[in-house]
Formats: C-alpha cells, structure tokens, sequence
C-alpha cells in the first residue's frame, strides 16, 4: 500500500480535509461478517444460531421460506475449524427452531411443533434436549406453567434460573408477548408479562434473549416501526423491570428482516440473523438478468445469514 509520509497511510481527499481543518474523521461504522461463511451462512435460509458455553458446537436453524419447514443443524468446531453441518439427531420430522443453550451448556432449548403425548396440537410449545458429549438426549417437553394452550416461541435464561419466553397466551397486551418466570424450591413460579415498556399492541415480540446478569434484554420483533419487517431492539433493567425497547442502529437493522439475537457466552459479541443482501441494496445500473441469477447463487441473495458483530459496537447509541 503506498504510504503519504512514513507511518502515514493513503487516506481518503475527505479525511484529509477534515484533518487539516483540525476536525477529526466520523468513526466507521460497524461492519457485521458472515459467521462461518459456506459452512453456516451459505445461499440457503439460514437463523438463529447459538454457540455453546465451551466454543465447540455452533446450533442453527435452516428453513423452507417462510416458514415452511424449520430443522435444526449443528457444526462441531475441530482443529480445521468449523466442520461439516448435520441435522442434529432430536430434529428433521417436525418443525424445530430457535436453539439456545443452557449457561452450563448441558441443554439446547428450543421451540417444536411436534406431537404432545400422541396429539398434534399444531402449535409451538418450549423443549429442551440434553447434550450427551457428541450426541443428544431425546427431547422433553417444558411442563405449565412455561407451556400454554397458545404458542410459544423462544428461551433464555438468566444465571439465576429465571426463564425469559415469548408467547400468545391469553391475556397478554400484545401479539405476542414476553414473559418471565423464576427458578424458586425447583419449579418455576407463575409467568409474569414485562408490561407495556416491552408488550404492546401490535407488537409481535417473536425472540427476547435475556443477558445474565439480566441487565439488558434483546428482543426480535415486527411491529416496532412503520416497516413491515423485524427488528432488533434493546431493553435496560430499569429497577424492578425493563425500560423501553430501543432499536438497534444501521449496523443491525436494515430496510429488510434482521432478528433472531443472540450474545456469545463471552458476552462479547452478538449473533443474529438478517436477510440484508439483493432485497436491501440500491442498485445503479439497474439489475439484469444476469446479475440476478449470479447474486441468486451467493449467500447474499436474500434469504437469512446469520452475522456477528462485537456487541459493545451493537449497542452504541442505546443508551
């Protein structure tokens, strides 16, 4: 690279004008990556992903769009890196998503369809499977009063044991709210809705990924904006409860769908999903067919990729 002075880098005619007007340049903006690209994030649809406690098992969700079929997946990190996904052994017959671990990363939780004592009640409830070294136990249904009659869609968990979800239930205050419950003498006590800071109506709260010191929560949501797509929005412990959801900035949200969070168990990075890519770009000249059906063929072709991006620079400007 050709250097202006020694140590001093070609920068941009704009910068440079900043500098000799004794102003400093505006901090890049944060640029999310790939996470695993063409091992995870490939041209089919992808979501939702977690990674373990111990940084060894990467779980995701691989979809039908929209909605169609959810399976589960996982890559085993190995001496060459992230190795060749497989449909975990607990999914692939049902419609699974959504996995999250446990803190000691002695569970994967998630979300099924599947049968409940023989019936097909055709909603989502809340299971967890036990991780057996390489393998997985078979999968257990969450008992009431964290399961209802309606659908439930997402876990997380506090280091306290308490269970933040998101649920249709009866009684909430918005499409789909989010709930608490805590870990007291070895059950869970009743769920307690967060109130209107973080459920409204209108307000489809799909996901919401507690921190574990639960000073923050993350939530995926539509509703939030005039868009028709999902955001992701940030919440502050504020006494008690929460205070109001904020959105996340451009290096986060785009024009399209962006969800699913997720914080890495070094509470260091974020993990989410967004189908930024053909449908968010402008475009001059105008697309042709041929540039279409090459960007169909990569991963940003419009369908879910799952990004990671340090989780200070997610957060900046929220508070």
């Amino acid at each position: 690279m050709k250097t202006l002075l020694p140590g001093l880098l070609l920068v941009p005619v704009a910068a440079l004008a900043l500098i000799a007007a004794g102003a400093q340049a505006p901090a890049p903006v944060a640029v999310p990556r790939p996470f695993a690209e063409g091992i995870v994030s490939t041209p089919d649809d992808e979501l939702g992903g977690a990674l373990s406690p111990d940084g060894k098992v990467f779980l995701y969700t691989k979809s039908v769009p929209r909605s169609q079929m959810y399976v589960i997946c996982e890559t085993r990190r190995g001496e060459k890196g992230w190795g060749r996904p497989r449909v975990v052994s607990f999914s692939g017959r049902w419609r699974d998503a959504d996995p999250v671990f446990s803190l000691d990363g002695r569970r994967v939780y998630f979300v099924s369809d599947r049968p409940v004592g023989g019936v097909d009640r055709k909603n989502y409830d809340l299971w967890y499977a036990e991780r057996r070294g390489d393998e997985w136990g078979e999968p257990v249904r969450l008992d009431e009063p964290i399961n209802s009659d309606a659908n439930e869609f997402f876990a997380s968990f506090a280091a306290d044991g308490t269970i933040y979800f998101t649920s249709r239930r009866k009684g909430g205050l918005g499409d789909i709210d989010v709930y608490r419950a805590r870990w007291v003498d070895g059950k869970y006590t009743a769920p307690e809705n967060l109130g209107p800071t973080i459920n409204g109506k209108g307000w489809l709260n799909i996901e919401a990924f507690i921190a574990p010191d639960q000073s923050f929560l993350l939530v995926g949501a539509f509703g939030h904006t005039d868009d028709a797509d999902s955001d992701v929005l940030v919440s502050y412990r504020d006494g008690a409860g929460f205070g109001p959801l904020k959105l996340l900035g451009p290096a986060v949200n785009t024009s399209v769908r962006d969800y699913s969070p997720r914080i890495s168990p070094d509470g260091k990075t974020l993990f989410f999903t967004s189908e930024r890519g053909l449908g968010s770009e402008p475009r001059t000249p105008p697309w042709t067919y041929h540039d279409l059906q090459e960007r169909r063929l990569g991963i940003l072709n419009g369908l879910g990729n799952i990004y990671s991006i340090p989780l200070a620079e997610a957060l900046a400007g929220t508070r």
